[in-house]
């Protein structure tokens, strides 16, 4: 029974400010994602925590620090963002279109990347606000959200790639936020 209450924890979707109703009369939504400022692990900049892995990755292997590094940022294009895109728009029941009246802004402000080597294994998450503007007027903000502690986790803990573990955060945050617009 505690192993199920574990697991059953999910992140917290609060509604910080404004309101969602003009959202949800639409059929349609645009996304921008940013990761300005965001905090990774025990590091208060990401440059910092990038700078240490691929330090450390490049001692164990050279140029494996550096493929590691590139792959960090194009995970979010290729990985993060599409795994969200389609989670939410499959709870959410909206589409995602460029024309879309409204764009919804998620700003990941923290990424804890967590780790699994085989014995132990801690799971990835992410804290986020969420911004809902006017593509009009991108100045208009409708709403402001916050998204705490998404989780990373997938079945049989088969995550040992970094990547895997990120999406997976991503995923999550996208179905609790489309549940929550629905």
């Amino acid at each position: 029974m505690l192993m199920l209450s574990v697991n059953l924890k999910a992140q917290k979707i609060k509604l910080a400010e404004g309101s969602i109703d003009a959202v949800k009369g639409e059929s349609s939504i645009a996304f921008e994602f940013t990761y300005d400022n965001m905090k990774v692990g025990k590091f208060d900049k990401e440059a910092d925590y990038v700078a240490k892995k691929t330090e450390d990755y490049n001692k164990k292997e050279d140029g494996k620090g550096d493929t590691w590094a590139k792959a960090w940022v194009d995970d979010r294009k290729y990985r993060f963002e599409p795994k969200f895109i389609e989670l939410f728009t499959e709870y959410s029941g909206k589409t995602e279109s460029k024309k879309a009246k409204y764009i919804m802004v998620f700003k990941t402000i923290f990424t804890e990347p967590g780790y699994n080597v085989g014995v132990s294994r801690k799971n990835a998450k992410i804290d986020a606000d969420v911004w809902i503007v006017e593509a009009a007027n991108k100045n208009n903000v409708i709403a402001k959200l916050t998204v705490e502690d998404a989780l990373g986790r997938t079945f049989w803990g088969t995550d040992y790639d970094t990547g895997a573990r990120i999406a997976e955060t991503y995923a999550d945050a996208g179905k609790a936020l489309g549940k929550y617009f629905k």
